[in-house]
């Protein structure tokens, strides 16, 4: 009788570990989750959900699993120039003192939820993983140190990063901070659609996608390790806003306004997803399009799309105040 691979997650109740879990679970896996639970708890009844800081953790937390997956840490530009040395903390100290501890504690596997961030400003080149990285925020800076931290502990374990784009799309734990997402809530409140750079360029990724990623990092064999872009396809944000635009005017029958702006930004990159096609055998299968599907046909579930819960920085904002 074979035996069920058990996971551990760190950060397993925010948006991305509350849409991976359920699939995980349909996939036969035996999941646990460390989480303090600042965005909630949404996650099946039946997954145990250990209530502790991650920074508390050692390797007698993570003994006795057989992979551990990271979606902790700060998750996006703004909370990290809000909060830099948090930022610095959560995402470059955090996931390298954890991957040491994980290997000491037999893990065989460390999947580390990076991100295209650390590109910085690409002109018009489709980077891969070898190309050369120059990002300046913090955010983008800490990602990449947390994933120089993690390879440190290579030797003996099996160390996987993905790079992944700006996921989008309906989670159990809905945010309303991230582009599709946002310019969906703007278009279903207020009927228009603010663009402020239609020209820079971002890899998109759909939630089920990324879920389908982590997934793929999960089963392939041990002997596989290193970082992945990972990426449902690469758009203008203006080409987003128009897609957004007709989209909804099709299915609300609403006019929509779209508002273009020209606001300088130095965050402009795509990538290939050629090396984790290769060797995660991860293949994308959604599109612009069916985000906005996804976000419609779940709209009832959002209520008031404006409440902060919905917005990260926001949520973060309130933990901070009350430790």
């Amino acid at each position: 009788m074979s035996k069920k691979i058990k996971i551990l997650i760190g950060g397993g109740c925010g948006y991305v570990g509350s849409a991976l879990v359920p699939e995980l679970l349909e996939h036969g896996y035996s999941v646990t989750v460390i989480d303090l639970c600042w965005f909630g708890n949404n996650l099946p009844e039946e997954v145990p959900v250990i209530k502790k800081d991650l920074l508390s953790c050692d390797r007698e937390d993570l003994r006795g699993y057989d992979q551990f997956i990271f979606l902790g840490g700060i998750s996006n530009d703004p909370m990290a120039e809000l909060y830099p040395a948090k930022n610095f903390i959560y995402n470059a100290a955090l996931p390298a003192y954890l991957a040491f501890e994980a290997k000491y504690a037999d893990i065989k596997r460390f999947i580390y939820a990076s991100t295209c961030s650390v590109y910085g400003y690409t002109v018009d080149q489709l980077y891969d993983e070898n190309d050369l990285i120059k990002c300046n925020y913090p955010y983008g800076v800490s990602k990449l140190q947390g994933e120089r931290g993690i390879f440190q502990m290579e030797n003996g374990m099996s160390i996987i990063a993905l790079r992944k784009g700006t996921i989008s799309g309906h989670s159990p734990r809905m945010r309303f901070d991230l582009i599709v997402n946002t310019m969906f809530k703007y278009a279903m409140t207020e009927n228009q659609i603010t663009v402020n750079n239609p020209s820079i360029w971002r890899p998109i990724l759909d939630i089920r996608d990324a879920v389908s990623a982590y997934i793929r990092a999960v089963q392939v064999d041990y002997s596989i390790r290193g970082i992945f872009n990972i990426s449902s396809d690469n758009y203008t944000v203006g080409q987003i806003g128009d897609y957004v635009k007709q989209e909804l005017e099709k299915l609300s029958g609403n006019k929509i306004k779209l508002n273009i702006k020209n606001m300088h930004d130095l965050r402009n990159y795509k990538v290939k997803c050629d090396l984790a096609k290769t060797k995660l055998g991860f293949q994308p299968q959604y599109n612009i399009k069916d985000i906005i599907e996804d976000l419609w046909n779940h709209r009832q579930e959002y209520k008031n799309m404006t409440d902060n819960k919905y917005i990260n920085l926001e949520v973060f904002k309130k933990v901070n105040e009350s430790i």
